[in-house]
């Protein structure tokens, strides 16, 4: 599978924290057979602050160099921000014009043959035990705009490393990353229409559902309460524990 190169900085990244990944974490990676060729949109669950490291160790490992939405905040910081740009993450802006120009960004690096990572919930979870919530409709957006794939990835483990919210992480005993690649988000008949509000929520309903059911079979059990709306969330809470 032909993937673009790293970028340098992305190389010494990978270079310092995969040996220390290899170490703290054990892995059950299933589904790699499914990620297409070429530039497409990864489109994961959101369970814990470690996220951007597990997925990008998993996307490594299958030849691709990670590339996420970051804040715009975070490529003004002096030495962490020079880092980001330099390895070709894409800033997200708060303002509606921004927002719009980050997702330009996106779709060109899709186009591009890039592989961009986009957590459909926009944060991390606030469910109490850790199940997906609703879906923002930026990744859908990305995908419909391009015309490639959106590709439903489930993690579960992360959270017991570092819980939601917390800062307490648990290192040992080594935790197990469970990662599953789903079949690309059938959207064929919804390309070519207009992107009405009604018409991205029936997709990211979609992709939401479909990472809904892969935590559920890994996990062997199903959720017990409604998801969670990310519209409604307000800040978040600090009381979650494991």
């Amino acid at each position: 599978m032909e993937r673009r190169p790293f970028p340098r900085t992305m190389r010494l990244i990978v270079l310092f924290i995969r040996p220390l990944l290899m170490v703290l974490t054990k892995r059950d990676w299933q589904g790699q057979e499914k990620l297409p060729a070429g530039g497409f949109v990864l489109a994961p669950n959101h369970i814990s602050h470690l996220d951007p490291f597990l997925i990008s160790h998993f996307m490594v490992d299958q030849g691709i160099s990670p590339r996420f939405l970051a804040k715009d905040t975070l490529m003004t910081l002096p030495v962490g921000g020079r880092i980001l740009r330099n390895a070709e993450q894409i800033p997200v802006y708060r303002s509606t014009a921004g927002a719009a120009e980050s997702l330009r960004a996106a779709i060109d690096a899709v186009e591009g043959g890039s592989v961009v990572t986009i957590y459909p919930e926009g944060t991390i979870t606030r469910d109490p035990a850790a199940w997906p919530m609703t879906g923002r409709t930026g990744a859908v957006r990305v995908a419909l705009a391009t015309g490639r794939p959106l590709v439903p990835v489930m993690q579960w483990g992360p959270q017991q490393i570092l819980w939601p919210y917390s800062k307490k992480p648990r290192l040992f005993p080594r935790t197990t990353i469970h990662v599953r690649v789903g079949d690309p988000v059938d959207l064929s008949d919804l390309e070519g229409q207009e992107l009405t509000e009604q018409l991205l929520d029936t997709a990211t309903t979609r992709l939401m559902d479909a990472l809904t059911a892969m935590m559920a079979e890994v996990r062997g059990e199903l959720p017990t309460t409604p998801r969670i709306d990310v519209h409604s969330l307000s800040r978040p809470k600090s009381n979650y524990k494991p």
